[in-house]
């Protein structure tokens, strides 16, 4: 599993309470091209609390695409509209695949997916 920004000296007890209090994993995407190549890569997960804001914390990677995304033809312009819209609409969402590979206990999914923001 790749570094999980957010968690450092959480307990997995404490991760859950804050995932059922709403908090989410959140992967960002941005773009990088050079010419004739273009690649679009995802961010290591981060950890977003409730009441925090996934668009502003995705913004590092909003800019990396604006600045190195467009450059490449045909796919640069293409690629680099898919990360501003997944990034300004919070990222995507991988709250799920990220609590059960960390093997979360206590998840209340029904109120959890409740807080999506």
């Amino acid at each position: 599993m790749a570094n999980i920004v957010g968690v450092d000296g959480m307990s997995p007890e404490q991760i859950a309470f804050e995932v059922n209090r709403g908090g989410k994993f959140v992967v960002y995407r941005f773009s990088i091209s050079a010419v004739l190549m273009s690649m679009m890569l995802s961010s290591n997960p981060y950890f977003i609390r409730a009441g925090e804001n996934r668009i502003v914390k995705g913004l590092p990677f909003t800019l990396l695409s604006l600045l190195l995304g467009w450059w490449g033809i045909p796919w640069g312009p293409v690629y680099t509209v898919r990360c501003l819209w997944a990034n300004f609409h919070g990222g995507e969402d991988v709250t799920a695949a990220v609590a059960a590979a960390m093997g979360l206990q206590g998840v209340h999914w029904d109120t959890a997916a409740a807080g999506d923001s």
